[in-house]
């Protein structure tokens, strides 16, 4: 509970559904400067209890308190708009009982939210309707605010704002959130529900995975004091996901490979890019647009969506798209892909393109279809995979899905359910282009982490639209912002470096250090690259991890052999200790390329 006295509380809350608990005895407290986040999987019974605090439904048990004239304002994850003839009236709705004259308040929050108040919500489009509900839950001026995913279907200026506002306001606030950045900047206090219970820590959504990784090695070691086998439904699902929490070192040195490439290819100019397209096989070139233009003509003028703007993009990279909402992303991802031609310029598509969509709206799932007829449409067990047969058991488990849950209607599934299914059903497909438009939206942080799994370990080449700046700064190679009124520029790197980059914040800078650096010494010239003792050290670092990566995998490969200890006993116990000094090895030199990678950066960054 918090130290301060709760706006609103449960106490003893209990929901069940079809007989069975959702949660058993929840006590919790929302008191007025609160910021806490709330986590938990898929199907945890999230949106319940915050139904329950907004005094939506009921619990089966326990009570909901309210302190004496405070004002709960609740955001849901779906609203309705059923009702309401204009956008004015759904957000006015929000108004206290007891302010219904104060509707001055309604135009000012729709002009900060760039909504006309005529519009009729049914002509909202998904970014907009976001927007209204998030007016009405703000109208009122609440002392508690519980907002169910407020970021979805937002684009990047708008959550970027939300932030601002949620940072500044004073009540008590409650999120739920697949966005990783959103919650690390604003929380200060994490709950987690976590099978039918609640867990709760004075640490923000920043130091989550931590905390989750201290609490299961805690309940590990209890388990094993206590003698106590887990179960194996549970054992596959916690290792997983505590797996995927953890960053695999090769995919960041991987993912830092991939930047510095498509940096070697910006900066070398257009005869690199031409030997390229020369000296590699057809295959390797995926999309080259060159001097592309395109426009439409829209009752208040000429509207551009992109003017010359020229990308290639070759097999491997990986291209996230961003910018704000009517900019025009989903216009230019049709360019790039060659479903809409341009105004002008050329787009060329390579050959033997493969490509597949995730579809948000996951209209390509047959309601009635059970997750086994899903995966395995023409009948049997099996699912091809790259190539190579899968027992759709085993590959249900790939995707967090529980083997016993097979007969199940996709009706009955989730939202985050069925996108795992979805996502299970598109890798299932041969493909060498992914175009994924916001596959994040609905997502539980450990589909997220699924998901950046198999993308990382995906061999084609990636097209992401999204929204969240975390998943972006873990995937992509380079940034494709489309600003609006024509004007598009790629960026090397994540959503981070975009926003190191862009012309509002790095031309002001620039011209400060070209002032500062008219002349400067050559000692200091120097300094902005790796020492040649330095950069020998960081070219031959890469052979020398994969050599170790080598010699370990052999080592444990031996010592996997059950024989081997009853053969040889001293043989074994030198192969023990000989993998863990291979390992040490391994990680030092992982952190001394890491160490070197940030210098060079560093320096590269000052020139």
């Amino acid at each position: 509970m918090a130290a301060n006295p709760p706006l609103v509380a449960l106490m003893g809350a209990t929901v069940t559904f079809g007989g069975l608990p959702v949660f058993e005895k929840i006590d919790l407290g929302i008191a007025r400067g609160d910021k806490v986040c709330l986590v938990g999987r898929n199907g945890s019974g999230k949106s319940t209890l915050m139904k329950l605090l907004a005094g939506q439904i009921t619990p089966d048990d326990g009570e909901r308190f309210l302190q004496p004239g405070a004002r709960v304002a609740y955001l849901a994850q779906e609203p309705s708009f059923e009702g309401y003839a204009t956008v004015h009236d759904f957000v006015a709705e929000g108004l206290p009982p007891d302010d219904q004259d104060a509707l001055h308040r309604v135009d000012a929050v729709l002009d900060r939210l760039a909504l006309a108040v005529d519009r009729s919500p049914a002509s909202l489009s998904g970014g907009e309707a976001r927007r209204a509900a998030l007016g009405r839950a703000l109208v009122s001026a609440p002392d508690v605010l519980l907002l169910d995913e407020p970021t979805n279907h937002l684009d990047l200026p708008t959550i970027e704002w939300l932030e601002g506002e949620l940072q500044s306001y004073r009540g008590g606030l409650l999120l739920i959130s697949h966005d990783r950045a959103f919650l690390s900047k604003l929380s200060r206090r994490t709950l987690w529900l976590d099978r039918g219970g609640i867990r709760e820590t004075e640490r923000g959504f920043a130091e989550f995975e931590a905390w989750q990784q201290e609490v299961f090695a805690s309940e590990e070691i209890a388990a094993h004091k206590l003698d106590r086998k887990i179960a194996a439904e549970t054992q596959w699902m916690r290792e997983g996901i505590s797996a995927r929490r953890t960053r695999n070192m090769g995919r960041v040195r991987a993912l830092q490979q991939l930047r510095t490439d498509r940096a070697e290819r910006v900066r070398g100019g257009q005869q690199v890019k031409l030997g390229v397209a020369e000296g590699e096989a057809s295959g390797r070139m995926v999309i080259e647009a060159e001097h592309v233009a395109k426009g439409f003509d829209a009752p208040d003028g000429r509207r551009e969506v992109a003017r010359d703007f020229s990308t290639r993009i070759l097999r491997g990279d990986r291209v996230g798209l961003i910018g704000p909402n009517g900019a025009g992303k989903t216009t230019l991802l049709k360019i790039l892909t060659g479903q809409m031609p341009p105004d002008s310029g050329t787009v060329r598509l390579g050959v033997n393109l493969q490509p597949v969509y995730f579809d948000q709206r996951r209209a390509a799932l047959d309601p009635d279809a059970t997750i086994h007829q899903t995966l395995c449409p023409f009948g049997g067990d099996s699912v091809s995979v790259g190539g190579q047969s899968r027992h759709v058991a085993s590959y249900m488990r790939d995707f967090l899905f529980d083997p016993k849950l097979k007969d199940t209607p996709t009706r009955a599934l989730s939202g985050g359910e069925r996108n795992r299914l979805l996502l299970a059903t598109l890798f299932a497909r041969p493909s060498n282009l992914m175009i994924l438009d916001e596959p994040t939206n609905d997502l539980d942080m450990d589909t997220l982490d699924l998901l950046e799994e198999v993308l990382s370990d995906y061999d084609g080449t990636l097209l992401l639209v999204s929204h969240d700046r975390d998943f972006l700064d873990r995937l992509v190679t380079s940034v494709i912002a489309v600003e609006g009124a024509g004007e598009v520029q790629e960026y090397v790197g994540g959503y981070s470096d975009y926003v190191t980059q862009r012309p509002d914040r790095a031309v002001p800078d620039a011209g400060k250090t070209r002032k500062k650096d008219a002349g400067p010494p050559a000692e200091a010239k120097q300094r902005r690259k790796l020492s040649y003792q330095q950069q020998r050290e960081l070219d031959q670092l890469p052979k020398r991890m994969e050599d170790l990566g080598g010699k370990i995998k052999a080592a444990e490969a031996k010592l996997a052999d059950a024989d081997f200890f009853g053969r040889d006993p001293a043989g074994f116990q030198k192969t023990s200790e000989g993998l863990g000094k291979l390992q040490a090895e391994l990680e030092a030199a992982e952190e001394r390329w890491l160490e070197l990678e940030a210098l060079r950066e560093e320096l590269e960054a000052s020139s």
